[in-house]
């Protein structure tokens, strides 16, 4: 496969000494935008919302710490040193103000650890498929609990596993091109992937699913500190059920919602245009029942 480029507005940033990788588009002095991929993903997950907002808004665009191309943090990951590697990486590239913060998988339950821990960072949530809302996950994700059997499987990334994980995103699976593929095989190659990937999944999961004192935690803590939030679903997600949009609801009851019909684990790829409108329309009626 031919080598893949990084994206017009890929950096990298030095952060508490580790190597972050970054992208930046639009206007720096607009609203800022922060959008969080999931689980062995990378920045590339969100890359059609950069041309969909840059011409407003500051977008930011991250690697988790340990993911994608970035190098972990020195700590044990888990959704606390997520939140803290990627504010600090705000602190990096010198966004302060609060940001509207999107999500999408495990990047949505980073999200809602960043409203936790620090609200002041956070004017708005949008949750995409977002992790922290049910114990159903795909079996791709809990087998990797089990002892031995997790390290053994993520060791051995190859084009065929590669273009299969891929195609489990996408209701459409022509959304799984040789591009992505191509990059995710870039990814399974970084040293810190395998460690990162095991870590975080058994800080969040057995071989059951996901465990449900992290997520009953965390969404007290949320609920303490309410900010204007859209939660939306692909309706054929194979990797968090689209049965946990309502678990949602019942949870942020003061959030909006919407579900994707014949859509995936990713609704800002495959309903890119959709996405984009409907994001936009929940920020500016955010803007208009602000707080004067």
């Amino acid at each position: 496969m031919t080598a893949t480029v990084d994206a017009p507005g890929t950096t990298y940033v030095s952060v508490r000494g580790v190597r972050i990788r970054v992208r930046e588009t639009g206007d720096p002095a607009g609203p800022p935008v922060l959008l969080l991929h999931g689980i062995g993903r990378s920045l590339e997950d969100w890359a059609p919302q950069h041309d969909r907002f840059d011409a407003e808004f500051r977008v930011l665009s991250v690697d988790l710490p340990g993911y994608g191309l970035s190098q972990r943090m020195p700590e044990t990951t888990t959704l606390a040193t997520l939140a803290d590697g990627v504010a600090a990486t705000l602190d990096s590239v010198g966004e302060r103000r609060p940001v509207h913060l999107m999500g999408n998988s495990l990047g949505g339950a980073v999200a809602l650890q960043m409203l936790a821990r620090d609200p002041s960072r956070v004017q708005t949530l949008a949750l995409v498929n977002s992790a922290g809302f049910g114990r159903g996950v795909t079996s791709m994700l809990r087998v990797l609990a089990v002892p031995g059997l997790g390290r053994m499987l993520l060791s051995r990334t190859d084009p065929r596993t590669a273009r299969h994980v891929e195609r489990q995103q996408f209701h459409d699976r022509a959304y799984a091109t040789e591009a992505r593929i191509a990059h995710a095989l870039r990814v399974a190659a970084q040293p810190d992937r395998v460690p990162v990937f095991l870590e975080t999944a058994r800080a969040l999961g057995t071989f059951r699913g996901v465990r449900p004192a992290w997520r009953s935690t965390l969404l007290r803590e949320v609920a303490a500190h309410p900010r204007p939030t859209l939660i939306v679903w692909g309706d054929r997600d194979l990797i968090l059920p689209a049965t946990q949009l309502a678990a949602a609801r019942t949870a942020l009851p003061h959030a909006r919602s919407h579900m994707f019909a014949d859509t995936g684990h990713m609704p800002q790829i495959e309903r890119a245009d959709d996405f984009a409108a409907l994001v936009r329309r929940f920020l500016a009626e955010a803007q208009t029942e602000a707080p004067a």
